[in-house]
């Protein structure tokens, strides 16, 4: 499963993991949302419902420029930064133009299946 995800003229594209949660947000697709900073690691961007959070549990190896669900709030993080916290489901990576992330500012966000 793989998502184009536009904001600011910019475009990004992430492989899904084959898990409930990114089956449950890809089935949500396509969505118009709000990408905003949040901290100094992740952008937010928050949906319209909340997805399943099926086969959760902790995991490993956090990098940047995963994608992630965190439970919660029900929004998604997008992280350009280290990062480590409780409550998140890895949804997949992103592949290319995660430079994006780097932009400060909120924008419109469009997510789309590939």
């Amino acid at each position: 499963m793989r998502i184009r995800m536009t904001f600011d003229d910019r475009l990004m594209i992430a492989t899904l993991y084959d898990n409930p949660a990114a089956r449950d947000f890809f089935s949500m697709l396509p969505l118009d949302l709000k990408i905003e900073d949040f901290g100094n690691n992740e952008k937010i961007a928050r949906l319209p419902r909340k997805l399943t959070e099926e086969g959760s549990g902790p995991f490993a190896n956090e990098q940047a420029y995963d994608l992630c669900y965190y439970m919660p709030w029900g929004n998604l993080a997008m992280f350009y930064a280290d990062y480590k916290h409780p409550g998140l489901i890895r949804l997949g990576r992103f592949d290319e133009g995660y430079e994006a992330l780097h932009v400060r500012g909120a924008f419109p966000l469009r997510i789309e299946r590939l």
